[in-house]
């Protein structure tokens, strides 16, 4: 902080006030018609401020001039002129072509708290220029708006495009109100309520005051013993930014998109371009915008016994409802992932019973409720759009969807292979279902990638050509160990490549989709 009196020229100063502690500063213009610009930024309260100016005495120009300090002694009691005078937080300026010669006076004042400012003078502003230039259109646009994101253009500064100086331009986001300048926002990202507290000059200060002010403390002892046990200042020596206020410094760009907002929010949007070299900035004209409202989450009903198709953006998240119409003792809930993994949560009259990832298909059983409702969120995958097949009811034999085993691939015999036939093996269950085998010629440069896109496993053999159809059978074992069965697929050229799949089909008429395997004839027999 500046700890004198006397404002250099051409300089920019930061300091302080106490509340309700008036502070005064001098400089001399030594010559009649000199320019004179004054600016004054409050930080982070309202600022009650004024200038003035006196003659000075005949002795106090020249050669032999008298020390600063000397002249202020002398003319201190004189009466003063004022040139002008602003109360509030607005960044004030004072500009003339021609001023006087004189010790020109300016007093601060902040009625409202402790407070930071910043004061800058010059005789020479044409050539100085510290501040960044503000274009003719000095407001910030919002030029799109989403949920989550708000683009924001601007105009260039002209010291930026036409000076070619180094200009940042720095967006503050908050959720409060605008700021009418950097130090503000400043002030704010260090502030902390105990600031508004700090105790009166001459009263009762404490190594906090001046730690906050940027004053080393060496204090010793007794004090710092005080401010570990005090909660009140304790907490308040750290300045952590605070979470609701984002500032973001970019180069050489007038357009922003602020991302990760939440949806219908307002927001405020400042802007300010930064001269790098005086580390001086102007505020462009701010702005505010409301992101757009989340879209309304539909709660789809689901029937007793009835299977529903649900389908979820890309991280994206489905409501589905299950009221049973008459008393029961138990609810299952069967739930077929076509794709990657998604989570279930069910809750019944608004207290959790299940949480849990979904991958294939998978049957959960719920011990029911007189009157009760139940209520499932479906959150779908990061990786992609989710498909399922989600059926609830309170009837335990109402089995819609097949049994499954664990693994759920094709193995293919190699040593089997020949020419024109391939054998390839799959895993069933205690259960007895049907499975239909199909097959499709595909090219040489099929990829893992392109298989991948098929393996909707919700996806009936419906879809099917019938000449890709190869079989169907009927197999279970009571002995999990056995229940694996092996087929010979006959018909095939030499050389190709085909892709196989494996639909097992439920009593109920739904039926899943094995993992597709990609077989290849022999050439050469």
């Amino acid at each position: 902080f500046h700890d004198s009196s006397v404002i250099p020229d051409g300089a920019e100063i930061s300091s302080y006030l106490f509340r309700d502690t008036p502070k005064r500063y001098f400089f001399v213009v030594e010559e009649d018609n000199t320019p004179l610009a004054v600016t004054v930024t409050p930080c982070d309260a309202p600022l009650e401020w004024k200038l003035s100016v006196q003659e000075l005495p005949e002795e106090a120009s020249g050669e032999g001039s008298e020390p600063l300090e000397q002249q202020k002694q002398q003319i201190t009691n004189e009466e003063s002129t004022e040139l002008f005078s602003y109360k509030g937080n607005d960044v004030e300026y004072f500009v003339s072509s021609s001023s006087p010669s004189g010790l020109y006076q300016l007093d601060l004042l902040s009625t409202e708290k402790d407070t930071h400012f910043k004061v800058y003078a010059t005789t020479t502003p044409e050539s100085d220029q510290p501040y960044p230039e503000l274009p003719y259109d000095p407001r910030i646009d919002v030029t799109s708006l989403g949920r989550t994101t708000v683009t924001l253009a601007w105009k260039p500064s002209p010291t930026a495009s036409l000076l070619k100086q180094p200009i940042q331009y720095c967006i503050v986001i908050n959720k409060e109100h605008n700021f009418k300048s950097l130090c503000a926002v400043e002030a704010k990202l260090s502030s902390d309520d105990a600031f508004m507290m700090a105790p009166k000059p001459g009263l009762d200060f404490s190594p906090f005051d001046f730690a906050h002010f940027g004053f080393p403390s060496d204090n010793s002892g007794k004090e710092r013993g005080f401010l570990k046990s005090s909660s009140k200042f304790g907490r308040q020596t750290s300045s952590k930014p605070r979470v609701d206020l984002q500032k973001v410094c970019i180069w050489n760009k007038n357009i922003f998109t602020v991302s990760d907002l939440k949806p219908d929010t307002q927001y405020y949007f400042d802007m300010f371009a930064v001269n790098t070299n005086t580390n001086m900035s102007t505020a462009y004209v701010g702005t505010f915008a409301r992101t757009k409202e989340e879209a309304k989450q539909k709660t789809v009903e689901l029937k007793d016994g009835k299977v529903t198709d649900v389908f979820i953006k890309r991280k994206g998240a489905k409501f589905l409802r299950f009221a049973p119409v008459s008393s029961h003792q138990k609810v299952t809930f069967s739930v077929h992932s076509c794709l990657d993994a998604v989570q279930i949560q069910v809750r019944r009259d608004g207290k959790l019973l299940l949480s849990q990832n979904v991958e294939g298909v998978r049957q959960f059983q719920l011990r029911g409720k007189a009157k009760a409702k139940y209520l499932i969120r479906l959150k779908g995958s990061k990786k992609g759009a989710s498909m399922l097949k989600v059926l609830a009811t309170t009837r335990p034999n109402k089995q819609s969807f097949p049994s499954l085993p664990e693994d759920t691939r094709i193995k293919a015999f190699d040593k089997l292979r020949t020419c024109s036939s391939v054998t390839v093996a799959w895993l069933g269950t205690q259960e007895r279902n049907k499975f239909c085998i199909y097959k499709r010629e595909v090219d040489d440069n099929y990829n893992e990638e392109q298989k991948k896109r098929e393996q909707n496993q919700c996806l009936g053999p419906d879809i099917r050509k019938k000449s890709e159809k190869v079989l169907c059978k009927y197999f279970h074992s009571q002995n999990i160990q056995k229940a694996v069965t092996t087929e010979t697929i006959r018909g095939l050229q030499p050389g190709m490549s085909y892709l196989l799949d494996v639909y097992v089909i439920g009593h109920g008429g739904q039926s899943v989709k094995y993992q597709s395997k990609l077989v290849k004839t022999r050439k050469f027999c």
